[in-house]
């Protein structure tokens, strides 16, 4: 039986109990977007969120359990506290207080989400009728033949809704989509791989599915077994649960947790497809795989004008031509007067240590320096070639932050400065998804401006994103390969 995105008939007692009339996905939405804004009011919403925090509101109790797979939700044992006052007590509407207990060993993006799972359950009516254990996939087990599927489908639903909400991946939703990409926002929300796709690809309008395989055998051939296929809206794909796959004719499968791979399938309805391994199940060597699966249309022209490239962006001197005017830039903060050791600023810092000195030494000559909106550039030798390293100040400071710390403003002044320097040397322009990892910022609007002010003055940008494993860089113009 295939697990469609959303069932034309919902025949779960627990669901219809949960929306009635309504649609169940529609509902579970709006609901998670209701709790949040009221945690919000509450003075205790974080980003991203903590279920554990968002438990406690909830008036749920939390509980270690070594002896359980995940996590599960049953009503609160003789002993247990109840937690009183709970300013969210009311978005559970089960006659009982409920526990929910996890085991700590598990890792903690799939912990997280556990969690969200079980509140997710807690939201129902009937809760309280049964014990709730989130399976090893979060779905439904393969051998399951009743409907249960439907509730664990809804739960999902609102477990990615409560640790993503939609405000934070909006940025993930009208750009390119790009695996290794999604692999860097994912390490930002601190949730699994699955639960991060599985939010992708419920909001997004792209027409892209999420397809969970595993080897037949636990062999590395290149064919694999459907698990689960969920659409977008605009998904029209007829893959299904069961199915074997032979991705050999036009791609490898990873073999290790956290490999990405790519390739073009060659039928009558062509797909894009990108897989990362994930860890596999107890007693298996190989990891499972997460596919996303995109319609290409042929039709469609692209007319961003970027240039997407996979690798580090500290290698950018040696992928650029021999002959061309190289300027690498990224966003800085306006309060550190020096560049980190971890993310772009180590990578570039590695690439040239004069840039990072250079940006120290300019960064304390005067306090007016840092001033959102600044430029500094800087030319330095990489290898035998000269090189620009161009530091953006377009970061409201650093560290942990409720809002994005990234000013858009800021960014365009600074990119017009960068700009002016590009036109006049005819310099193309290297950078990482500036202001979208630790700033916080919507990589969309960040790509508008980019077409704003370079791109129209006729400024080649080429755009990088970091590899999940090494592997050649692979380039595309026009959208991310």
């Amino acid at each position: 039986m295939t697990t469609p995105a959303e069932p034309q008939e919902w025949t779960n007692t627990s669901v219809q109990a949960f929306a009635g009339e309504d649609e169940p996905v529609a509902v579970m939405s709006s609901l998670a977007s209701r709790i949040l804004l009221a945690a919000a009011d509450a003075g205790s919403l974080s980003v991203p969120t903590d279920p554990f925090q968002l438990a406690e509101l909830l008036g749920i109790n939390l509980r270690p359990q070594y002896d359980i797979a995940d996590a599960r939700l049953l009503p609160s044992s003789p002993g247990v506290a109840v937690s009183g006052g709970a300013p969210l007590a009311e978005f559970v509407p089960a006659g009982s207080s409920f526990v929910i207990e996890y085991n700590p060993t598990r890792p903690r993006g799939r912990l997280r989400y556990s969690v969200a799972h079980e509140i997710a359950h807690a939201l129902f009516p009937d809760a309280d009728e049964d014990i709730r254990n989130r399976t090893h996939t979060g779905a439904v087990e393969s051998e399951s033949s009743d409907d249960s599927w439907q509730l664990e489908l809804l739960c999902n639903v609102g477990a990615a809704e409560l640790l993503m909400p939609s405000h934070a991946i909006e940025g993930l939703l009208n750009s390119a989509t790009d695996i290794d990409f999604l692999m860097a926002e994912r390490a930002r929300f601190n949730v699994s791989t699955e639960a991060l796709l599985r939010r992708f690809v419920h909001a997004t309008v792209r027409p892209v599915a999420l397809a969970a395989f595993n080897r037949p055998g636990d062999r590395p051939a290149s064919l694999a077994r459907c698990e689960y296929v969920l659409g977008s809206r605009a998904w029209s794909g007829d893959l299904s649960r069961g199915d074997e796959v032979d991705f050999g004719a036009f791609m490898t499968l990873p073999t290790a947790v956290g490999q990405t791979t790519r390739g073009h399938s060659t039928d009558s309805d062509p797909l894009e497809v990108q897989m990362v391994g994930v860890p596999p199940y107890p007693g298996r060597r190989l990891p499972r795989l997460l596919a996303l699966l995109e319609h290409v249309d042929r039709d469609r022209q692209v007319e961003s004008g970027l240039t997407f490239v996979t690798e580090d962006i500290a290698k950018a001197p040696e992928l650029a031509p021999a002959d061309a005017r190289v300027i690498v830039s990224h966003v800085v903060n306006d309060e550190a007067r020096a560049w980190s050791r971890a993310g772009v600023a180590g990578a570039l810092r590695t690439m040239s240590s004069q840039a990072e000195r250079a940006f120290h030494n300019w960064s304390i000559a005067s306090a007016d320096n840092l001033v959102l909106g600044n430029l500094h550039l800087v030319d330095v030798t990489v290898g035998d070639r000269q090189v620009g390293v161009a530091s953006l100040v377009a970061q409201r400071g650093f560290g942990p932050s409720d809002t994005p710390r990234l000013s858009y403003v800021a960014l365009a002044e600074s990119l017009l400065r960068l700009a002016e320097v590009a036109e006049r040397t005819g310099a193309t322009v290297h950078m990482p998804r500036i202001g979208a990892g630790q700033a916080g910022g919507r990589w969309d609007l960040v790509e508008a401006t980019i077409d704003q002010v370079l791109l129209s003055r006729g400024v080649e940008v080429v755009v990088y994103t970091k590899p999940s494993t090494a592997r050649p860089a692979v380039a595309s113009t026009g959208g991310a390969s």
